[in-house]
Order: structure tokens, then C-alpha cells, then sequence
């Protein structure tokens, strides 16, 4: 008898000891869940899974109704008691897989997509892991109707709609990147922040200035980087990646620390990237033989003086390309009582010296042009302090007030050949910002919200310049022998730019079947700049103020007549007011000099689109088109100008023509974007994209600049127990001569073929890659990934860039978790 009652007691205790645990797993891969929070209905206890899936559920009792949520799955319920039921394992659903995503951006609070009308897409932490991209450049370039230029392999120029560069906001943790020296043209600030450390992107198609402001013209990309959760239960989560890429040697390691308590949370993370040298694909199925190929290049270093260039014993390798890159996230997450939480979060990114490859390889008198041009360190610093809270008062529900500081540095280095005179720019941005952004349920029957907020954004930007001789004993720079004046890139007295705006942002449901969103936002711009130094030009203002305002409306209406089918109309106003560096930059490039244009106005964008969503078998497939018409009017255009009388200016010893940005009449940029999901089965799940744009100005009956050619992928994934693998194929069409906007120069025309015969260039060739990846799981810890990109080894430039795409590619990569 006491035999039989101690088995009673080990089995009873034993399903105690089960009940107190359990395993969270993807319904369809089986893979744990990371991060899993688990609550009971007052949200008074919370404990979240770790890297193997596991919760510890002893703080709940038997009777408690747990919450299982997660930013990517579909959020689960069910009494603690009924887990033992199923063996203490809880699926949970990716709501990629059931297609109804939640959007953080859109409304700068979690929403549903149902009642977004905008053109939305999401890139998660799990996409990033399957695809493994060197850098944030990359990663976006695998989102649909996002196309990524490159001047340089050390950065990347995000495309959307036709627009980039300054007319994109880049947002990070609710702070704006974009600052006021973020320039027209093409810019490669995008990857400035570590793709590892991100829990999701999200990107906003088409002007959405009531919510974000100036500079979302062409849209919004927010990065997200890893949520931080408290837990009842002290837990160390740790993340290692490695990777190892043939087509340029790259070699990253990142390593991220989570620790979660019950009244802090904390994460860190550092990662470290060396890129080398670039090959590039050997099969020219353009038929160009030489197109792209580097037969000379510098050897010049800071140290190191070369008058000559240096022959390349492999042209298809491209050198003056490699770079490091470093960087650095903070996060510590406090929270102070169930209304209050406080989040700190520092953010830190170097890199080494940055080639420009693009002038490097640029041909004067039939000879290399420049022996160096380099950016320095790409240096940006970020801290804010967040404080999310929430209320019961009739005009609160919710807030997040958001406080911030950037420091930003940038610098030039550049010397012709034969020359010992380099040139050095320098750029210091200090960004101060405060947003204050609050929402509340007007009527929670009908589904009625009321968002408000505010927006403040101080920068104050520090340029300054030197010229050096420099003192050579044979190959070897040894000092300087005297200095020179160099014009500096923006006004060298100092110049500032204030950014203020308040905005309302209603959303209702008219019906369960309608949504109606709509909002309004004032802006006001303040510019001050002062030139100091006349020594090569002289300007009708030297102290300049300028003062812009706007207001910007949108309105949006999401319509479903069923469960499957979802109907989006978007109309909608943007605005950019010229920052200092649309109005005060002065560079040479291609054989013109950008001067100041104090006289600069903002541009302006009108936007209507309308977008289908059709679901398909239970929402396993969907078919997602829109279609957009954008009006830009007194739109920012490069062109000749006259300063005092004259068309040129002397410039490092020559003569130049000089252009500056100008405003002009009206625009359009039209276009759309098809995109298909399907599950076919659990296992076998199939995506594809398809983007056109096309634009042209009304005033000169000129292709606008920026305009990528027709473009999209294919792809087909299969999962099941520890595998994931898939085929990924990518499309660009040909973007042929007459749709360049030659006058302008952005979009590098001399960077496609040139037909001697014709005594032109003929513009950039269509090309595809196949591409393979794959993901295996080794151990519950340790996933091991294996991609091959550019299987046929294609040789392509992608549009405007300056570069060679890289050639077939083997990536591995190790990614650890404990």
C-alpha cells in the first residue's frame, strides 16, 4: 500500500512539475518561439518564453486565463489547466501565414492591416534571419517595391515610388534620421544601423506627412530594433551570429545579451564587419565585354603615394571597395508601474574610411582622375529616453513621449593624380528632437480613435575644411609641407534648422465592413545659414532666414465587403521644405559645381492611390495591387544657374559650370505594385512582386531622375521539421537612353554601356539572378544557414549605381541562441 501511494504521489507530482512548463512552437515549422509573453487578465503577472520556447508558468494559478502574444503571431488564449491536455505544448500561428500583419507605423501604434488604407509591408526579425543581409541596404532591397541604389558597396540609397534620399524618411525607434544635410541624388546613410539587432522594418508607401512630416514624400522606412520584456522569472538570453561571404571575403560576427527581470530589462548588443575587395559576375549575358570591368586603380593610401595608377591583374575584381563597420545598442527597459515604463536607448555606429568607387574610377585626358576619394568614418550617435504611460482620462488612453540626440559626422577626403594637394571636408550634425504622441478611443462601440502628438527637431550643423600639401620622400607621404584654403561643403559661419509641427489623426469604423482614416498636421520650418568665407564665390545674402509653413492633409478609406476582400482609396499631401544642404552645398562632381541657392522654396506632393486586397482558401493566398498618381508641384530640380553675373567658377584649379538646386513647375510619378503570397501547403509557401514606375515633369516634358525600371522576384520556400530552404529569383527590366534625365546627371548614365558606333550610352540592361538559400536547425540552439546568391553568376549594375552587383556568392553563417 505505501508503494502504490508513493507511485500516486511521484505521477501526481510529476504532472505539477509538467503543468508549471511549457513549450511554445510554430504551428507550421515546429521551430520554438523566442519571446512568447504570457499573462494572466489583469496583465499583473508576465513571464516570457526563452530561446528554446520554454515558459515557466508557476506564478500563475490552475485557473488562470493566459494571454499568449508575440508582435508576429496571432495571439493566443486558454486556462493554464487545459495545457497539460496537450502535452504542455502551445502552437502558436505567424500571422504572415494568415496574412492580416499588425503595423506599428501607420498610426505610431499597433493596428490592425484591415484598417490601414495606405500601401504598408514588414520586414520581421525572422525574415532577417532566413535572408542573412550584410548590411540594412541589403535587407530593404528585399521588400517589395523598394529598389536599393549603390554609389559605393559601403552604403545604399533606399527607392520608393521614384523617390530617395532626402524625399525617404529613415526612422529608428520612433527618431527621425533624416537630418539637414541629408541630401538630393543618392544617399547611403540607410545602413547605419545593424540588421541583427532589428525586431521588424516597416515601410509606408507615398506621402504620409500628417504622422512623420517633411521628407516623407516617397514614404516612410522604420526600423525597429529588439522589444525588451520584463519577466517574472530572471532569465539571460543570448544571441551569437557569424558569417563568412566568398564574393567579397565579408566577415561579421554579432553577439547580443538579453537580460529580463521583474523590474528591468535589459539588452545589448556589438557587431563587428569587414568587407574586401568585390567580384563581379563573369557571365555577360548583356553581350557588354568590357562594361563594368576595372583595368587600373589606386594604390594611394593616407601613407602611401602613388603618381601612377596601378594595373588590375583581375578587372572582374573590383578594389577600392572594402570597408568596417561597427556598431554598438543599448536598450535598458524600466518599467515604473502598471501606467508608466521608461526605456533608454543608446544606438552607435563607426565604420572605417568608405571609398568612393564611383569617382575613383572616374576617366580624365584617358587616365584615372583621382589618386583618393574617400568619406571618413561614418560616426552616428544616438540617445533617447522613451516614457511610454496610459490613463483613463477622457483625452488619454495611451502615450509615448520621445526624447533625443543624434551626433552625426561625416568628412571627404580627395586628391587628383600627380597632384599633392588633398582636399578634406568636414560635417558635424547635432540633432536635438522631442515628439510627444497620445491616442485615445473616442467611442469604443464603433471602434473610434483620436491620435495627437507634437514634434520638435532642433539641428545644428558645424562645417569646416582643409587643404594640405603634402611631403613625399619617394612612395611615402611624410608630412605636410604647407596648407591651403578649401571651400567648405556647407556654410562655414554655422547654420541651423528647426523643425516644429502638431497633427490630428482620426480613425473610425463607419461600419464592420469600413474604415475611415483621416488627419491633419501643421508644420513650420526655420532656416538659418551664414557664409563667412568669399574667397570663391560671393553670395547676395551671406546670413540667410528662411521660414516655411505648411499643412498637410490626408484621407483614407479601407473598405471590405467580405472576409475576403479588402478595398483601400488614398488621398493624400506631403511637403519638403529645402534643408541646408539643398540650399547651401557647394561640391564638384562629373564637371559641375552645385553653389547655394538662398532663394529655394519647398516642393510640394499630392497623392491619390487605390489598392486591392483578395484573399484566397481560407486567406492562404492573397493578391495585393495598388496603383498610385503623384502631382509634385514647384518640385526641386539640379539645373544651370547664374551667380553675379557668371555661368562658372574656378574650382580646384579649374573651371566648372555651375548648377544649384532650383525650384520648377509641376510632375508626376505614377505607378504600381502587384504582390502575391500563397501557402500552398504548411510547407511549401510561394511570394512574388512586381513594381513600375514612370515619370515625367509637365513643365519640360523631362523623365524625372530616380526612376527605377520595371522590377520584381519570384520566390518558393519549403519548411518542415528542422529545414527551411527556398529559390528566390529577381527581375530588373532595361531602362533604355531616353528615359534618363540626362541634364540632372543623378541617375549616372555614364555608368552604363557606351556604344562607340552610336557615340552614346545605351542605357541600363535588363538581368535576373536565381538565387538559393537555406536554413537548418542543428541542435535546439543552434541554427546553421547556407545561401548561394547569383547562382548563374550574372553580371548587372543595379540602376544608377556605380558599382558591379556582386558575382556568384557562398554565404554561411552560424546562428547561436541559449
Amino acid at each position: 500500500m505505501k508503494r502504490f501511494l508513493l507511485l500516486i504521489l511521484f505521477v501526481l507530482s510529476g504532472q505539477v512539475s509538467f503543468s508549471q512548463k511549457c513549450t511554445i512552437l510554430d504551428k507550421d515549422s515546429g521551430f520554438p518561439v523566442f519571446n512568447v509573453s504570457v499573462t494572466n487578465e489583469d496583465n499583473s503577472l508576465r513571464v516570457l518564453s526563452d530561446k528554446n520556447g520554454i515558459a515557466d508558468l508557476s506564478v500563475f494559478s490552475a485557473m488562470d486565463i493566459l494571454t499568449f502574444s508575440h508582435v508576429t503571431y496571432v495571439e493566443f488564449e486558454t486556462l493554464k489547466k487545459q495545457i497539460t491536455k496537450n502535452d504542455g505544448i502551445i502552437y502558436l500561428q505567424n500571422y504572415s501565414e494568415i496574412l492580416e500583419e499588425v503595423f506599428l507605423s501607420a498610426t505610431k501604434t499597433a493596428e490592425s492591416r484591415t484598417r490601414i488604407a495606405e500601401q504598408v509591408a514588414i520586414f520581421s526579425a525572422r525574415d532577417i534571419q532566413n535572408t542573412s543581409p550584410q548590411t540594412s541596404a541589403d535587407m530593404l532591397s528585399d521588400i517589395p517595391g523598394i529598389k536599393v541604389q549603390k554609389t559605393q558597396f559601403g552604403g545604399g540609397s533606399p527607392v520608393l515610388r521614384g523617390m530617395e534620399a532626402n524625399k525617404v524618411l529613415l526612422v529608428v525607434d520612433g527618431v527621425r534620421l533624416n537630418n539637414a544635410i541629408y541630401r538630393r541624388g543618392h544617399l547611403q546613410n540607410a545602413i547605419t544601423v545593424n540588421p541583427n539587432s532589428l525586431d521588424r522594418t516597416e515601410v509606408i508607401f507615398g506621402p504620409s506627412s500628417v504622422i512623420y512630416g517633411s521628407d516623407a514624400l516617397g514614404g516612410v522606412i522604420h526600423y525597429y530594433t529588439r522589444k525588451l520584456h520584463t519577466s517574472d522569472k530572471f532569465q539571460v538570453n543570448t544571441d551569437i551570429l557569424t558569417r563568412f561571404s566568398t564574393v567579397n571575403e565579408e566577415k561579421t560576427i554579432y553577439g547580443g545579451v538579453e537580460v529580463q527581470m521583474k523590474n528591468l530589462a535589459t539588452f545589448t548588443s556589438l557587431s563587428y564587419s569587414d568587407f574586401g575587395d568585390l567580384r563581379m559576375g563573369k557571365n555577360r549575358k548583356h553581350d557588354f565585354e568590357n562594361w563594368g570591368k576595372q583595368y587600373f586603380y589606386s594604390d594611394n593610401t593616407d601613407t602611401y603615394y602613388n603618381s601612377n595608377p596601378v594595373e588590375n591583374q583581375n578587372p572582374e575584381k573590383q578594389k577600392n571597395i572594402g570597408f568596417k563597420q561597427y556598431d554598438f545598442l543599448q536598450k535598458i527597459f524600466v518599467p515604473l508601474s502598471k501606467e508608466v515604463e521608461l526605456l533608454f536607448n543608446m544606438q552607435y555606429s563607426t565604420s572605417s574610411d568608405i571609398p568612393r568607387f564611383d569617382n575613383l574610377m572616374a576617366i580624365d585626358d584617358g587616365t584615372l582622375k583621382y589618386a583618393e576619394w574617400h568619406y571618413g568614418p561614418q560616426n552616428r550617435l544616438l540617445l533617447s529616453t522613451q516614457i511610454f504611460f496610459s490613463s483613463r482620462e477622457k483625452w488619454l488612453n495611451t502615450g509615448t513621449i520621445t526624447l533625443a540626440y543624434q551626433d552625426i559626422d561625416e568628412s571627404r577626403i580627395y586628391r587628383k593624380f600627380d597632384k599633392l594637394d588633398r582636399s578634406s571636408t568636414f560635417e558635424n550634425v547635432k540633432v536635438y528632437s522631442l515628439n510627444a504622441d497620445f491616442s485615445v478611443p473616442l467611442k469604443q462601440a464603433v471602434n473610434r480613435n483620436l491620435a495627437y502628438g507634437f514634434e520638435m527637431a532642433y539641428n545644428k550643423v558645424k562645417s569646416r575644411s582643409k587643404g594640405e600639401v603634402l611631403e613625399v620622400a619617394g612612395n611615402d607621404i611624410i608630412g605636410i609641407s604647407d596648407t591651403y584654403t578649401v571651400q567648405t561643403r556647407y556654410p562655414d559661419g554655422g547654420s541651423d534648422y528647426l523643425s516644429s509641427a502638431i497633427y490630428l489623426d482620426y480613425r473610425q469604423d463607419l461600419s464592420k465592413k469600413s474604415t475611415l482614416n483621416s488627419g491633419i498636421r501643421l508644420t513650420n520650418t526655420n532656416l538659418n545659414a551664414k557664409w563667412i568665407d568669399e574667397t570663391f564665390m560671393t553670395l547676395p545674402d551671406n546670413d540667410i532666414h528662411l521660414q516655411n509653413t505648411a499643412v498637410n492633409l490626408t484621407f483614407g478609406y479601407a473598405h471590405k465587403p467580405n472576409k475576403n476582400w479588402q478595398l483601400n482609396t488614398v488621398f493624400s499631401s506631403g511637403f519638403r521644405s529645402p534643408n541646408i544642404d539643398d540650399i547651401g552645398k557647394v561640391r564638384e562632381k562629373r564637371g559641375k559645381v552645385t553653389v547655394p541657392n538662398v532663394d529655394l522654396n519647398p516642393e510640394f506632393a499630392y497623392n491619390a492611390e487605390f489598392g486591392v486586397l483578395r484573399f484566397f482558401k481560407d486567406k492562404n493566398y492573397l493578391f495585393n495591387f495598388t496603383v498610385y498618381y503623384t502631382l509634385l508641384d514647384n518640385y526641386i530640380y539640379r539645373d544651370p544657374f547664374i551667380l553675379n553675373g557668371n555661368s562658372t567658377i574656378i574650382w580646384d584649379g579649374e573651371e566648372y559650370e555651375m548648377i544649384a538646386n532650383v525650384n520648377k513647375g509641376t510632375a508626376y510619378i505614377t505607378g504600381g505594385t502587384f504582390i502575391y503570397k500563397g501557402n500552398i501547403t504548411n510547407t511549401l509557401k510561394t511570394r512574388a512582386s512586381l513594381t513600375y514606375t514612370h515619370g515625367k515633369t509637365y513643365d519640360t516634358n523631362e523623365p524625372l531622375s530616380s526612376i527605377p525600371p520595371l522590377f520584381g522576384n519570384f520566390e518558393i520556400a519549403y519548411s518542415k521539421n528542422k529545414l527551411e530552404t527556398g529559390l528566390n529569383l529577381v527581375y530588373n527590366g532595361r531602362k533604355k537612353l531616353e528615359d534618363y534625365n540626362i541634364p540632372e546627371g543623378i541617375d549616372n548614365i555614364e555608368e552604363t554601356p557606351f556604344l562607340k558606333d552610336k557615340n552614346e550610352y545605351y542605357g541600363s540592361p535588363s538581368w535576373e539572378t536565381l538565387n538559393f538559400f537555406s536554413k537548418y536547425k542543428v541542435t535546439k540552439n543552434i541554427d546553421f544557414l547556407f545561401a548561394v546568391d547569383n547562382i548563374f553568376d550574372q553580371h548587372y549594375k543595379q540602376f544608377a549605381s556605380g558599382i558591379s552587383a556582386p558575382g556568384r556568392n557562398f554565404s554561411f553563417s552560424v546562428l547561436a541562441g541559449f
